[in-house]
């Protein structure tokens, strides 16, 4: 897993006239993959600014703390990858063509950032979610219980249960992310993370959860 989240460990050497927000996204880069790997807990700054080629004195003075640059890394992926689901115009479509779009771009948002779901991991499992409360991270839930109420309410949907269910489709989607160095032998000599095995778990999610929701 780490040979596909760590950057070359070199350290570069910062153009003088690189912006502040330049070095920030750069920071916030390397912090991407430090928390991928370790999570909060055993991430490192040194290694952070090592591969970034500022200084510790640096990432705290943007940062003030491991932690405070940790909830920004979560900020920023949920506004680059997350919003884009608030944002979706799903209220008036019906529960199926609602449910397909809301997954559709889950799986797009993912592919995009893989190593969101291992920072997503790490968080609970370090964490207990403690930090997702304070970027309302919630909310993305909310709106695909929203989804599957109004399906199961007009009879679109089987009977279920929805908060549950909204948790088995997230659960689809993330975990190839997570499982990958973990189950590629089940794929010779394809790569996880390239654009036909990706394609191929996005349709197969897709077509898997909607037979999921849909009567017999």
């Amino acid at each position: 897993m780490a040979d596909s989240t760590r950057k070359n460990s070199s350290s570069k050497k910062p153009s003088r006239s690189r912006s502040r927000e330049a070095t920030q996204a750069e920071i916030l880069d390397a912090a991407v993959e430090e928390f991928a790997l370790n999570g909060l807990a055993n991430a490192r700054i040194e290694t952070i600014a090592a591969n970034t080629g500022v200084t510790k004195a640096m990432i705290y003075y943007y940062f003030q703390s491991k932690e405070g640059l940790y909830l920004a890394v979560l900020e920023r992926g949920f506004n680059v990858y997350m919003r884009p689901l608030q944002e979706l115009s799903l209220d008036n479509l019906p529960p199926e063509t609602a449910l397909e779009q809301f997954v559709r771009c889950l799986l797009s948002n993912l592919v995009k950032n893989p190593n969101w779901p291992l920072i997503m991991c790490y968080e609970a499992l370090q964490n207990q979610g403690e930090y997702y409360k304070q970027i309302n991270i919630h909310s993305i839930d909310e709106i695909l219980i929203a989804i599957l109420k109004r399906g199961v309410a007009d009879n679109s949907f089987r009977f279920l249960e929805p908060r549950m269910t909204a948790n088995d489709i997230i659960g689809i989607c993330v975990f190839y992310f997570l499982s990958r160095e973990g189950v590629k032998h089940l794929f010779p000599g394809k790569k996880m993370f390239g654009k036909q095995m990706l394609e191929l778990h996005v349709q197969q999610s897709i077509e898997f959860i909607m037979a999921g929701v849909r009567h017999n």
